[in-house]
């Protein structure tokens, strides 16, 4: 999955929901530069956790049984940090210092549970029906990572976490669109059944030998949605203070800048996995200095 995040489309600060070295949650911010200080050690420890969990929905050769009790042992680890009590032997460095983040910024539990349901859906492979549907996955493996976020800067502003749902969704919705072809290697299928019908299409033609105009049509339909996502919550940037300021507009720099590289290939993303590169970082900056110069 992206996390899902969501992912993926990142900006170059973040390295996320899949980055840090590996290919894990670029979408999400990942402590970097521009997180301060007082907040880094918080971020990295519900990285870690969200990493981990996404691992053992997707990596190595597990049944998904053997997936869905690996992370029911992860969850009774996240409840005993939640009550306080000492962390299992199994996953020490996730849960000792998310323990940590827990009761120095009274992080609430409910986000990361949310993730991990949408960790475990995954291991279902299920098939979505529609956007409502697929939005709903969205608001469990992508919009907890912003709502933390926005936590440790003491932001719950309705407005605010209205706008960074919509960001969060969007990056998800993004690193699905860029993954196609990667997801569709490991069954998954996070387009929704109502577009591939609309276009004529079944789950078949996101194969790469079944490349044609009317799967093109669709990913640029897909991307468009994504892109009025993202816009509807690009406001963020402005809410929140100093560096993560600076950060959330990197992101939506990047998630966008992903978008224009899906068109420049014409949405051939069931052949191909485009994304961001060191060259693309001047732009970002320069973009995130303009949103930030013009209220955005």
């Amino acid at each position: 999955m992206s996390t899902q995040n969501a992912a993926q489309a990142t900006a170059p600060s973040t390295l996320q929901n899949r980055h840090v070295g590996v290919e894990h949650y670029e979408n999400f911010p990942v402590a970097s530069v521009l997180c301060p200080p007082r907040i880094r050690p918080a971020v990295v420890a519900i990285y870690h956790f969200a990493r981990t969990a996404d691992d053992l929905a997707d990596e190595g050769t597990a049944t998904p049984q053997q997936r869905r009790d690996a992370l029911a042992a992860y969850r009774d680890e996240l409840r005993a940090a939640e009550a306080g009590r000492a962390e299992g032997t199994r996953w020490p460095r996730i849960f000792g210092p998310l323990a940590l983040a827990m009761r120095e910024h009274a992080l609430p539990g409910a986000p990361l549970h949310h993730l991990l349901d949408a960790f475990v859906q995954d291991t279902d492979n299920p098939i979505y029906a529609d956007r409502a549907q697929v939005l709903d996955y969205c608001r469990r493996s992508a919009d907890p990572i912003g709502r933390l976020f926005l936590h440790l800067y003491g932001i719950d502003a309705p407005d605010a976490l209205r706008e960074s749902d919509a960001v969060c969704s969007a990056l998800q919705l993004i690193n699905f669109w860029q993954d196609i072809s990667i997801d569709r290697a490991r069954g998954r299928v996070y387009v929704p059944q109502s577009d591939l019908h609309h276009h004529g299409l079944t789950v078949d033609d996101l194969d790469p030998a079944r490349d044609r105009q009317a799967v093109r049509a669709l990913v640029r339909d897909l991307c468009d949605w994504a892109e009025a996502l993202m816009r509807q919550g690009a406001a963020i940037g402005r809410r929140v203070p100093g560096r993560g300021g600076w950060e959330l507009r990197l992101v939506v720099a990047g998630g966008l800048r992903v978008l224009e590289k899906i068109r420049a290939i014409d949405h051939a993303t069931t052949l191909t996995r485009p994304k961001l590169r060191a060259s693309d970082v001047p732009l970002l900056l320069g973009r995130a200095v303009a949103a930030r110069l013009s209220g955005a």
